[in-house]
């Protein structure tokens, strides 16, 4: 990885990650927005949730750094059984974004490799996590670590009255 070293975030990162989150949140909107919506002043609500996060025992917020700025960030979490799943307690990876400049230089791995032992270090016995079916760049890179596709979302809207 060049340059970036992955840590907890702090407090003090709130507004940088924010600000990558609000990327990823307007990247899967611009991907498929009958599917994604975007929150009005979603930099504000990520930094509203970030907040949060650091207070939960139970989730993890990373941050990679950058030469001058966050190169990326990831966030996880513990979740409970969830029945509608067939899905036991779980880890999950919600979030993996790498800024564009820093992409293709091993952040997304660090990122990943960090979250992954943070979350079983919780105590997490499985993780699972999402990624939109064009990213094939991330599946190449969550495979790397042993993930494999188990569940396929597929979403169907109202078609429009005509």
């Amino acid at each position: 990885m060049t340059e970036s070293r992955v840590r907890r975030a702090t407090p003090n990162d709130i507004p940088a990650a924010s600000e990558l989150a609000g990327k990823l949140a307007r990247m899967h909107h611009e991907t498929d927005p009958a599917r994604f919506f975007l929150p009005e002043n979603v930099v504000q609500g990520y930094a509203w949730w970030f907040e949060r996060v650091l207070k939960d025992e139970e989730a993890v917020l990373l941050v990679a750094d950058g030469q001058s700025s966050l190169a990326g960030y990831a966030y996880g979490a513990l979740e409970d059984r969830a029945w509608n799943l067939l899905l036991d307690e779980h880890g999950a990876i919600h979030d993996v974004y790498v800024d564009g400049a820093e992409r293709r230089h091993g952040v997304g791995r660090a990122l990943t490799e960090a979250m992954l032992s943070a979350l079983e270090e919780l105590g997490a016995e499985r993780i699972v996590l999402s990624t939109m079916p064009s990213n094939l760049a991330a599946q190449s890179l969550f495979a790397r670590f042993g993930f494999r596709v188990t569940f396929l979302e597929m979403t169907r809207n109202q078609r429009p009255a005509g």
